[in-house]
């Protein structure tokens, strides 16, 4: 039996994303609802795969279904593709699964010559479209298939345009037009060494090689590796007879989006150009009209894109993002996806759309993307503070920025990567900037609109972006740009703000953010769903009141160590480190005693009776310590400058002390509980200190539970050791203060071994915390910074790995021995409780494996907690809806 690669949108069954792509489905389903959408066909992700497997070859089997397609389509429309009496134009774009705006090809206006241009000219008694739309096909498919860069047609059109004197395109006649044209083909000749296709139908099997060869192109791989979209999907072709926006001043073309897509508003947001196609809008070419202006300029069409708007926006249940073209008055509906949007606006629509009953709260808390929330988490400009606007453009994507002017791309990049932030100023982007866009802070544009690939990939990214801030004059070559009497040159310093539209010279100042009551509304609906807490990591009072600001229900980690960092505190710890006799050793900590206690105090009064669990230090000791070599260095000096001096003495004393405590593998050597099994005189301070606050804080009338961690357990018997030291201090200062400690034992399981036994480790523990950072790298046996720094991004971007690790937890293997440790705890202490302190605990995927596998708790930093804590609701909603119906993807 024959496999079925294409499919026409009238034939297509519901509910087949996976195969005709997002676009493709979704022109299916509006043609099934009865919308004007133009006809035509999908070739199936499927047949893009076969054409992989074939070594980028186009089957006999998917060339002959395509065919018969085609031969519907010409019936359908009664014009036939190549006949120059009736000739059937037709576009071929991309539609991957997941809507991966601007980052494939697409080609218009397919089927023209020099036959089929004359045929259109005298059908439509307007020779200046007809020779118009034949220069569009000429320079989009040179470009696309034929890779000709489009400099040269650009080139030569503004050329053209000085030598006559126009302003712009819709100047030229259409004899002007014709001279284009054979200038075009002169381009091609020189580019690629052959004529400019004549035949139709080897422009469409081109087209469509060129149409699945983009989606390996850099730009649709970066962008699939930012927004971890799976590269084995492939995209599908649509193929659909061509509508006409530059026929005139009945015309146009433009994008809607059913709500703002900057703010969730819930009123029509879009623009449009009149006597264009729809490539002039979101190329950001020429900047068009906002589509409220549709209302004068032709008010039954735009009385009739709202009613459109609305049926799909309640079919959909999500703000759609609409392509349409008017020709001759008449509407179609190219396209409808779900709009891509601020986190602002995602979460503004969720919570609008369960007021309107649209959709229920679990509904609502599905179409926001927990990855977008910490954009509402980030500063804006200070509204005090006195600014002159140096220009101003189009609010495309809100947030504020700061950063050194670049006029490119490539070099956004490589400024970035040296730790500069920069803004990217171009007169108008496109797809191949994606990862100067991603690169930069923000993105200022001279040219295009509200809708433009600029905008829609920076609200897509949370990044702040103006466009079409034509007061601002940009010379490439020169780089620089021109506002008013001002020059901004390379490397200067600007500030935007996106909100507004507004750019400023310098550097501004920057306050917190706020969050809205819709913000705060969506996350109490995710505490209501969510069947599993969010703590956070915090090692200080202030990021334990940033914890309960952004509603963590507790500290899941307080690391020790960082509250040895202080410089005031160093050299008492250097002190300890380097004694060379247990009463040298108790001496110093005396003195950390106290420092120690008034921590932990006021992050108990701080979280007011929430959980705290407290990890005894943890890193090899030389890392408070002075450098080697540094100390090298001084030692070489006053051997030759003063070899007698007791300075000299001291510091050969220290660097003695120094090598004495270097180790070959310091992450795994003297650390966690091993420091704790060697030195118990440092645990029993720490723990002393803890109990002292605990008692202290409760003689102010404040709940304390505490849950004190000992970590790097890889044997029940260490954990049982440290578990002795801890309840035998614990016992002597509650007979002295006659308080009773609310207080738990447990370990951090961040060893493969304590996940192997943790049955055993059970026995000794109250709970447990898989630290994951470190049980990734024993696991995988490499170090996470010499990884990341060296070979881990390589890994993902050839496939080796689907993930980085260390960003989100990998199920199948370290997966497996989290889950070995919770199955096998419980098993011996069923009221084990468990958590995940990594920072796997802040990422979404991660919180869901944590929740199947029954866990009580993720603690990530505080800025995490708003989305872990939607997370933790979508884990609860996915984990019921799985096996009854499809779960909706985020918006």
């Amino acid at each position: 039996m024959n496999n079925q690669f294409v499919f026409l949108f009238d034939q297509s069954e519901k509910g087949k994303k996976e195969l005709l792509g997002g676009k493709g489905a979704n022109l299916a389903e509006m043609t099934r609802i009865g919308l004007p959408v133009p006809y035509g066909f999908t070739i199936t992700t499927a047949a893009c795969n076969a054409y992989y497997d074939a070594g980028q070859v186009i089957s006999k089997e998917v060339e002959s279904q395509v065919l018969e397609a085609l031969h519907t389509l010409e019936t359908k429309t009664d014009k036939r593709l190549g006949d120059p009496a009736n000739p059937l134009l037709v576009s071929v774009r991309s539609g991957a699964v997941h809507s991966m705006p601007g980052m494939m090809d697409t080609v218009l206006n397919l089927g023209m010559n020099d036959d089929t241009v004359e045929g259109m000219a005298e059908l439509t008694n307007n020779p200046r479209f007809a020779y118009d739309s034949y220069r569009r096909f000429i320079q989009m498919f040179s470009n696309v298939v034929l890779d000709v860069d489009n400099y040269f047609f650009e080139q030569r059109l503004e050329d053209f345009r000085e030598e006559k004197g126009y302003h712009s395109d819709t100047e030229l006649t259409a004899e002007d037009w014709i001279q284009v044209i054979a200038a075009f083909k002169s381009i091609v000749l020189k580019q690629v060494k052959r004529k400019f296709p004549e035949d139709p139908k080897e422009q469409l099997f081109l087209t469509i090689n060129a149409v699945f060869d983009s989606w390996n192109n850099q730009r649709a791989v970066l962008y699939r590796r930012l927004h971890h979209i799976p590269g084995h999907l492939g995209t599908a072709v649509n193929i659909q007879s061509m509508v006409f926006g530059n026929m005139g001043d009945d015309s146009g073309t433009g994008v809607a989006f059913t709500r703002n897509p900057s703010t969730g508003e819930s009123k029509l947001y879009g623009e449009y150009l009149i006597n264009a196609q729809g490539e002039d809008v979101v190329a950001g070419i020429r900047t068009p009209q906002p589509i409220a202006s549709l209302q004068e300029d032709m008010p039954d069409v735009y009385q009739q894109l709202v009613e459109t708007c609305q049926l799909l926006e309640n079919h959909y249940k999500d703000m759609q993002d609409i392509e349409f073209t008017v020709e001759g008055g008449n509407l179609f509906i190219l396209q409808t996806r779900t709009g891509k949007r601020t986190a602002q606006a995602a979460i503004r629509t969720a919570v609008e759309m369960v007021k309107e009953k649209i959709m229920d709260q679990r509904e609502a808390l599905l179409r926001v993307d927990p990855d977008q929330l910490d954009q509402l988490l980030h500063h804006r400009i200070d509204p005090e503070h006195k600014r002159e606007q140096l220009a101003a453009g189009l609010p495309a994507s809100p947030g504020a920025a700061t950063g050194q002017v670049v006029f490119d791309a490539d070099e956004a990049e490589e400024l970035s990567r040296d730790g500069k932030k920069v803004i990217l100023v171009r007169p108008e982007t496109t797809p191949d900037d994606i990862h100067g866009i991603v690169a930069a802070q923000a993105t200022v544009t001279s040219r295009g609109g509200m809708t433009s690939h600029a905008a829609v990939v920076a609200r897509g990214m949370g990044k702040a972006c103006i466009c079409g801030c034509d007061s601002i004059k940009i010379h490439l070559e020169s780089k620089q740009f021109i506002a008013g009497s001002t020059t901004v040159n390379h490397g200067d310093t600007i500030t935007i703000d996106g909100s507004t539209g507004e750019i400023f010279l310098g550097e501004i100042p920057m306050i917190e953010p706020e969050l809205s009551d819709e913000f705060q509304l969506l996350l109490r609906w995710s505490d209501e769903e969510a069947k599993m807490g969010v703590r956070a990591n915090a090692d200080n009072p202030v990021d334990a009141e940033k914890a309960l600001e952004f509603g963590a229900g507790g500290i899941g980690l307080c690391r020790t160590e960082h509250m040895f960092m202080d410089a005031s505190r160093i050299p008492t710890v250097q002190s300890m480190i380097l004694s060379e006799t247990t009463a040298e050793r108790k001496e110093s900590l005396d003195k950390l005693l106290p420092m120690q206690q008034q921590d932990f105090e006021q992050i108990f009064e701080t979280m007011q009776g929430h959980p705290i669990t407290v990890r005894l230090l943890d890193p090899p000791l030389h890392e408070f310590l002075p450098d080697k070599e540094e100390l090298l260095v001084e030692v070489t000096k006053l051997q030759l400058t003063d070899p007698h001096s007791s300075e000299l003495e001291e510091k050969q004393n220290l660097l003695r002390k120094v090598r004495l405590l270097e180790e070959s593998n310091p992450m795994l050597g003297h650390r966690g509980c091993r420091l704790g099994m060697i030195h118990p005189e440092i645990y029993e301070m720490q723990v002393k200190a803890i109990f002292n606050a605990m008692a202290n804080v409760m003689d102010k009338g404040i709940n304390v539970t505490s849950e004190i961690m000992i970590p790097l357990v890889s044997h029940v018997n260490e954990l049982k050791k440290m578990r002795q030291l801890v309840t035998t201090i614990g016992d002597q200062i509650q007979g002295e203060t006659g308080k009773t400690f609310d207080y738990l034992i447990g370990t951090m399981i961040e060893t493969p071994r304590a996940a192997l036994t943790a049955d055993q480790i059970a026995e000794e523990a109250d709970f447990f915390s898989f630290g994951t950072n470190d049980l990734t790298q024993t696991t995988f046996g490499f170090s996470r910074d010499d990884a990341e720094g060296k070979f881990l991004q390589h890994y993902v971007d050839r496939d080796v790995l689907k993930r980085n690790p260390f960003v989100s937890l990998d199920q199948e293997g370290v997966g497996k021995l989290v889950e070995s440790g919770v199955k096998l705890g419980r098993k011996t202490k069923s009221t084990l409780k468990t958590g995940i302190c990594g920072e796997h605990g802040g990422e979404k995927e991660s919180i869901q494996f944590c929740f199947d596998l029954g866990m009580d708790y993720v603690s990530c930093s505080p800025f995490r907690v708003p989305s872990a804590r939607l997370a933790a609701a979508q884990a609860t909603i996915r984990h019921e809806q799985i096996n009854s119906k499809k779960v909706p993807q985020y918006s």
